[in-house]
């Protein structure tokens, strides 16, 4: 995990910089990270952006009580998992990592409503289809569970065509990160998520 200190302390110096309290919370990989915008973007949230490069479910367990220290959060959104699956993970390996991210906020912050947001169809990684559908589908089921206390977002089927296939425009030209028109879509289906029901209370 020792590659991932340097982001982890930038994390660190976050606390205190924002001009308000931070409510919601956004914690994953570097697609969290990448979010320029996010700021502006999902402002009515009044975020906070805990993302750190390269990082996997099982990153965001080990880190969890060190980078949540500073925070009270009314919600909180993640998108992890994805590159579990990269480093050749199984995706029951991912819903074990997931199992054990429920038990960090159950344990840091037992009142606080999830939102998960699903593993993505990215380009580069479309050989993963399959691991990907199955992870989502353990994640999902295992929500499901806790009876409307934590949500899953399923951002995978907003980002494939007419053919079933990954809209490339949504992708930067790796085949990985977003591009401007992935995060704008993100956005839309993240705020229509929090106005439709799961509004910051």
């Amino acid at each position: 995990m020792n590659w991932y200190e340097n982001d982890v302390k930038k994390l660190e110096s976050l606390k205190g910089t924002l001009p308000y309290t931070p409510e919601t919370i956004f914690y994953g990989s570097s697609t969290m990270r990448l979010w320029e915008g996010m700021y502006e973007d999902l402002k009515p949230l009044q975020p906070v952006n805990l993302g750190f490069g390269g990082s996997t479910l099982a990153a965001c367990v080990w880190f969890f009580d060190r980078i949540m220290e500073p925070y009270a959060p009314k919600h909180f959104v993640c998108y992890a998992g994805e590159n579990d699956l990269g480093d050749g993970r199984t995706p029951e390996e991912v819903y074990i990592f997931f199992r054990q991210f429920q038990a960090c906020l159950q344990k840091r912050f037992p009142d606080v409503p999830l939102t998960y947001i699903s593993i993505k169809p990215s380009v580069a990684r479309w050989n993963l289809e399959k691991q990907v559908r199955y992870a989502n589908e353990l994640i999902k089921a295992e929500i499901e569970k806790t009876n409307g206390r934590q949500h899953f977002l399923n951002i995978f089927d907003h980002m494939l065509n007419a053919n079933g296939q990954p809209v490339k425009e949504l992708f930067e030209s790796d085949g990985l990160h977003l591009s401007k028109k992935g995060y704008l879509l993100w956005k839309e289906i993240l705020l229509n998520h929090f106005a439709s029901g799961f509004k910051i209370s």
